[in-house]
């Protein structure tokens, strides 16, 4: 299988869905599928989300122009931590709001972010968000990339 330079192999998927077994509430399968779209879209995922300890230092952030940070006490090697401490968006390598305790409602707030500042999804990650805002939100149209038309 030939990998985009940058990209994550969607194999590291494989423990994130193994969890719904253990927790499948709507909350864990919505965190699943936002984590998974940069590795089914073929993007780099740590500039759309990172996962850090509370321990860690603001420079986490660094390289994140738009995204989630996923704060957590468990080993941050798990892709997808089962106890979430805390939820934050960034926006052009700042923390601009945290306090909010899980990743779909912290992906809501991103996404009214975005478009009451009129930001531009970055290039890195920019399929994630075109699937996101198109497909699942249905939101600007029916005019879409062709990787997200295979998608739709």
């Amino acid at each position: 299988m030939r990998r985009t330079p940058g990209t994550k192999d969607i194999g590291e998927l494989k423990t994130p869905i193994q969890s719904l077994e253990d927790d499948s509430s709507n909350q864990r399968r919505r965190a699943v599928v936002l984590f998974g779209f940069p590795y089914f879209l073929k993007e780099e995922p740590s500039k759309f989300i990172k996962i850090c300890e509370p321990t860690d230092d603001e420079e986490v952030v660094e390289g994140m122009n738009v995204g989630l940070l996923v704060v957590t006490e468990e080993n941050t090697a798990n892709l997808l931590p089962k106890e979430i401490i805390d939820v934050a968006v960034v926006l052009e390598e700042e923390i601009v709001l945290d306090g909010l305790k899980d990743m779909s409602n912290a992906f809501a707030v991103l996404m009214r972010l975005l478009y009451a500042l009129d930001i531009i999804y970055p290039k890195e990650v920019k399929y994630t968000f075109e699937v996101l805002q198109k497909v699942l939100m249905k939101i600007g149209g029916k005019a879409c990339s062709a990787r997200v038309h295979g998608i739709r």
